[in-house]
């Protein structure tokens, strides 16, 4: 109920017509619609693009992390999970912050690799897309380890080492015997980091510019900037939120990842 309630309301505030002034009603008005397509469909787009970027570099970090926990930690696994999350004990603005320093001209990372010419003068990482996305991609990357751990920690043991006594090397053992195991993990990563990072605006409001606007931060506007285009901002969420839904629908039917539930 607490999903379907506020969609059905967003839903219905799409199809308002009016302003903050003199109220809105009830109109079925479908324009907000095709006029949000038109008029927001870059940073729509754009925003796929990062959260894309995002997850496949999540994944591609994340799941060496999830594996080595999960099969060399032994006793000290929970200690090494709680300093993957230890950071985000502290304020997701915060953070994204901190890396506004880290990431700006003068700040550490590079001002030193200035100073040993690894860089030119000119280079800047701040407000370009690769700030956004590692922005992102950094307070994403709990979400993605944490499923994945859980499905690797899933997998018995007996059958990895029955692969190998099988003569199967490790390429083949981890292709066929540990990879298809977490294909429910890999999609329940997947699914809690490409849909926060589809609709994020903090990130992209401090670590980015013009040029890297994401449908997140055009919705925000929408509803608590000057013009408090509700029945907008609220189509703008629909096509986001249905957009989401659809793909993510069709990728679980070929993925065929009945147990989900086990790793969200």
């Amino acid at each position: 109920m607490l999903f379907v309630i506020p969609f059905f309301t967003m839903a219905s505030v799409s199809l308002q017509t009016g302003n903050i002034d003199i109220g809105f009603r009830q109109t079925f008005h479908l324009a907000e619609y095709a006029q949000g397509l038109g008029q927001y469909h870059t940073p729509l787009i754009r925003s796929l693009e990062y959260a894309t970027v995002v997850t496949i570099a999540t994944l591609i970090v994340g799941y060496p992390v999830a594996y080595w926990i999960a099969f060399y930690a032994g006793t000290r696994k929970n200690m090494y999970l709680l300093l993957l999350l230890l950071p985000f004990f502290v304020s997701f603005v915060i953070r994204s912050l901190a890396w506004s320093f880290v990431l700006s001209d003068e700040g550490i990372v590079l001002s030193t690799l200035r100073s040993w010419h690894l860089l030119p003068a000119g280079f800047h990482i701040l407000a370009t897309p690769w700030a956004v996305m590692a922005g992102i991609a950094y307070n994403a990357l709990p979400f993605t380890v944490l499923p994945l751990f859980v499905s690797l920690e899933k997998i018995d043991k007996r059958v990895v080492e029955a692969a190998g006594d099988l003569y199967a090397d490790r390429r083949a053992v981890f292709l066929k015997v540990i990879l298809p195991n977490t294909a429910p993990g890999i999609f329940a990563a997947f699914l809690l980091t490409f849909i926060p990072s589809a609709g994020d605006y903090v990130n992209a409001a401090i670590l980015g510019g013009t040029s890297t606007t994401m449908i997140g931060t055009k919705i925000q506007d929408l509803f608590l900037g000057r013009t408090f285009d509700y029945p907008m901002a609220s189509a703008l969420s629909m096509v986001l939120m249905v957009g989401l839904l659809v793909g993510i629908t069709a990728y679980a039917r070929v993925l065929g990842t009945d147990s989900l539930g086990e790793y969200v």
